[in-house]
């Protein structure tokens, strides 16, 4: 059988519901709280007076029964000093055993009913968010990359996901998704699926996108780690509002305005680089582009190059001024657009090798008037067909 006594008899300062008139009632009240506070600190004060005590009847008893052990002093006079101090323990056990039975009898109050479990409470808190890390340019790009090598599949799989749920559940399993990483990895995805006109993939894409920046959004605003808002932001997109809903509707619709924006930007970007990288593929020895050269040609000499005819071309030159007949001729040169007589340079070449081998012959007596004759004529280009002397 269980005792339940012991709640019939607690005692509480303001347990009467009516006092007499005369009375003031909370006066009433507070005094019988200082009563029994004090009450309670005299019982209190009884408890250390008894424990300092027990310690000193330990301390003596401990002390006489040591000298007996070792013999030292009056044999007879330290038994009768022992039976004393046990005649004191004997008393105290009684004092002990009263106060207990009193401290039983008192009622229970507010301060006795119940004690605390713990002395430490410790509240659960949700995930802080990670702090800005202030890393370069550089780190972060080596961490993009890093993260890409580690996660492009779960990421390519969240971003073909179709239902809330999947998605919810998709991201719950692989909690590393949840991150400005992820949502920058979508963004590139549309863009890229964009350019290959690939607009419904696309915009599937863009709408997990949005919904990645979402939660993203709602950890920054709550203060609290992303990973701890994927299952909040999915239960309220799919009970929202009509007002959040055509919100969020709109953000996807002008995000996807952005994307096909920038896919178009990145596609003159990557027309105008190949057209860049084709010019500089057709640039001659002197560094200009031959198409540049042609179209600032006069007319009469552009028929010549067209018809390729060499003859036609020696006739226009000599017709010409020689400044600018030899201005029009050095930029086709530098142009590739005209280039010296094939002939004449492997002639000019067996000449220079034979001197050359003559002059290592005698000594290297010929070297030296083969190179300058050499520079000379690197001094003034050749044109196919057309001398100095025809300029002139």
């Amino acid at each position: 059988m269980v005792d339940y006594s012991k709640w019939k008899n607690i005692e509480i300062s303001d347990d009467e519901d009516d006092t007499h008139p005369n009375i003031d009632t909370p006066s009433l009240f507070r005094w019988r709280h200082q009563a029994r506070v004090e009450r309670m600190a005299e019982m209190d004060k009884e408890k250390d007076e008894m424990k300092k005590k027990r310690q000193s009847y330990q301390a003596r008893l401990m002390d006489v029964k040591e000298r007996i052990s070792k013999k030292e002093g009056d044999e007879e006079a330290l038994k009768k000093e022992l039976e004393k101090i046990e005649n004191e323990g004997k008393e105290l056990d009684r004092v002990e055993t009263d106060m207990l039975k009193k401290e039983k009898k008192t009622p229970w109050n507010v301060d006795t009913i119940s004690k605390p479990g713990f002395e430490k409470t410790v509240i659960n808190k949700k995930a802080g968010r990670k702090p800005d890390e202030n890393l370069s340019e550089e780190e972060r790009e080596k961490r993009m990359k890093q993260f890409v090598k580690d996660n492009e599949k779960l990421c390519k799989q969240y971003g073909m996901l179709r239902k809330y749920d999947d998605s919810k559940r998709f991201l719950q399993d692989h909690p590393q998704l949840v991150g400005e990483e992820t949502a920058n990895y979508l963004v590139i995805w549309s863009i890229n699926l964009e350019m290959e006109e690939k607009h419904e993939l696309m915009a599937h894409v863009a709408h997990q996108c949005i919904c990645m920046q979402y939660i993203l959004e709602l950890a920054k605003q709550l203060d609290v780690d992303p990973r701890a808002c994927v299952s909040s932001f999915f239960s309220k997109i799919q009970h929202c509002q009509p007002e959040y809903r055509a919100q969020f509707e709109s953000e996807i619709e002008g995000f996807k305005g952005r994307i096909q924006k920038r896919a178009q930007e990145k596609i003159q970007e990557a027309i105008a680089q190949a057209e860049e990288e084709e010019r500089k593929e057709r640039l001659g020895p002197g560094g200009l582009d031959p198409a540049d050269v042609f179209e600032s040609l006069p007319d009469e000499l552009k028929a010549c190059f067209e018809s390729r005819d060499v003859e036609l071309l020696q006739k226009t030159i000599a017709a010409m001024p020689v400044d600018v007949a030899k201005l029009h001729m050095k930029r086709c040169v530098d142009s590739g657009l005209w280039v010296p007589n094939a002939a004449d340079l492997a002639g000019d070449k067996d000449d220079e090798d034979e001197e050359e081998s003559d002059g290592a012959a005698g000594g290297g007596e010929k070297t030296d008037d083969a190179k300058s004759e050499k520079a000379a004529k690197e001094e003034e280009p050749i044109y196919t067909g057309v001398s100095t002397e025809d300029v002139d």
